[in-house]
């Protein structure tokens, strides 16, 4: 187990591109916490820094949390493959979702508290009575007995789930109720994906939100978006050693680096293209290959100048997703089985995860150069893959599924599929897009209103503020 390190931030960077009105919450809140939790920690515990949205989470909030003088902070898990295997399936059941097809049996309980148990000593030493803990998804659940017992006042804070139960919905709960039924407060992403065993007067919905002052979502010039894309070898050719500078967590700056290619098994994407993009994790549910399928099953249709990329991360560089590697191989061997005329419009790369903020700053550059993005998920916990490129102006195509449908109002911020698997209508839908300039500016401009609106960080840190005092006024004195 180790803790990750994060520098404070200042809430007035936050609050000078708020309304005035809710600025001045922010301040007020902020006080009201830092007085309310003084002498206290509050601890995050999640099994990975980087590599998903849990993670750029927490980057931001624990750093708004110190700004405003809450000693809150981060430790990691200290797991190992078999240990993500169970989890990912379990991730897979709470979406209702087979996964490798294996059950959550005797031994995968026994070596989801054996690995659990390992990081306890460090645990103990760390974390004092009166303490607040925020155990995150199921990698973290089987903590919150033991730290209980310590004194400290626990929270489970579930990233992911389903709208509709089912068997294996009721498998995934039934594994994790135990190791969490008594903590003092749930918080889900929706309300709908809570079972039923929790108690409503400690049940929290508390959707995610946005950072954009970050590499991911910071502003950026056509001329740096362009010379980012061809020094990386993303997008056209370059001659260039180094790339545009960019912004770090950290007080210092970084430069993109110059690399012959980053699309797998192929040229740069020609800079004429219009370009279809989607990214996320190479995950079975996140349907990468559906969507190639549907971009190269309806290629006749789309005007002749559209490309599709499907963008993830260096499945060597997420430590807590096994599934990666088959996933981003299938999608290879499925671009690899198409003609040369259509592979040759069909683009994969994995980014690079040696330098995070780097890759973050490889993405922001990839969706603001997108004419359409995709998120064509069947389940979806949120979907900060979509929030993104809503801030950006971005007009998106995504599934009718789980939390794209708090973000994405069809046809005033987007357009949602209500079939994830219905192929010929992302098509159809990513079309109207690429010919219609007008509508795809119309749904660009309400989707970044929407998200300023609903999912910038005050609101976040406002009910966070409000989740603590909760579990404060709860805890026995």
């Amino acid at each position: 187990m180790y803790e990750v390190r994060v520098d404070p931030l200042d809430l007035e960077r936050l609050g000078r591109i708020l309304p005035p009105a809710r600025a001045q919450a922010l301040r007020a809140h902020a006080v009201e916490a830092a007085e309310r939790l003084r002498g206290r920690v509050v601890w995050n515990i999640s099994s990975t820094a980087h590599g998903g949205g849990v993670a750029e989470l927490l980057q931001v909030l624990i750093a708004y949390g110190r700004g405003a003088g809450v000693d809150t902070r981060w430790l990691v898990l200290d797991a190992d493959r078999e240990f993500f295997t169970v989890t990912k399936r379990l991730h897979n059941f709470l979406h209702g979702s087979p996964g490798d097809g294996l059950e959550l049996d005797d031994r995968a309980r026994a070596h989801y508290e054996e690995v659990l148990a390992r990081n306890l000593p460090d645990l103990r030493r760390r974390i004092r009575p009166g303490d607040l803990v925020l155990l995150h998804d199921p990698q973290a659940a089987g903590l919150q007995e033991e730290l209980a017992l310590r004194g400290a006042t626990v929270a489970w804070r579930c990233h992911i789930g389903s709208d509709t139960a089912s068997e294996r919905t009721d498998l995934g709960w039934g594994f994790l109720r135990p190791y969490v039924e008594g903590a003092e407060a749930f918080v889900f992403s929706r309300r709908a994906y809570a079972p039923a065993w929790v108690a409503q007067d400690r049940l929290w919905v508390v959707a995610p939100s946005l950072d954009p002052f970050s590499a991911k979502n910071a502003e950026m010039s056509e001329e740096d978006v362009r010379a980012t894309l061809e020094v990386s070898g993303l997008v056209g050719t370059s001659t260039a050693r180094s790339g545009p500078g960019f912004s770090r967590r950290s007080a210092g700056t970084g430069r993109v680096r110059a690399r012959e290619s980053l699309v797998l098994d192929d040229h740069p994407i020609p800079a004429s293209a219009r370009v279809v993009l989607q990214v996320s994790r190479w995950d079975l549910l996140k349907d990468m290959e559906g969507v190639l399928h549907g971009f190269v099953d309806n290629l006749r249709l789309l005007p002749h100048d559209a490309h599709l990329l499907l963008a993830g991360p260096d499945v060597s560089g997420v430590t807590d997703d096994p599934e990666g590697a088959a996933v981003l191989a299938a999608c290879r061997e499925a671009r690899a089985r198409l003609s040369a005329s259509t592979r040759a419009r069909v683009h994969l790369t994995a980014l690079p995860m040696d330098d995070v903020d780097e890759n973050a700053h490889l993405v922001n550059a990839l969706q603001r150069h997108a004419s359409v993005v995709v998120q064509k998920s069947l389940v979806e916990g949120f979907g900060l893959t979509v929030t993104e490129p809503m801030w950006k102006s971005r007009p998106v195509v995504a599934s009718a599924v789980g939390g794209i449908r708090d973000q994405v109002e069809h046809g005033v911020s987007g357009l949602l599929l209500d079939d994830p698997h219905d192929l010929d209508a992302m098509a159809a839908a990513v079309d109207l897009l690429l010919r219609d300039r007008d509508t795809a500016d119309r749904l660009g401009h309400g989707a970044h209103l929407r998200v300023l609106d609903r999912f910038l960080g005050d609101r976040h840190l406002i009910q966070y503020a409000e989740v603590f005092a909760s579990m404060l006024d709860r805890a026995p004195v």
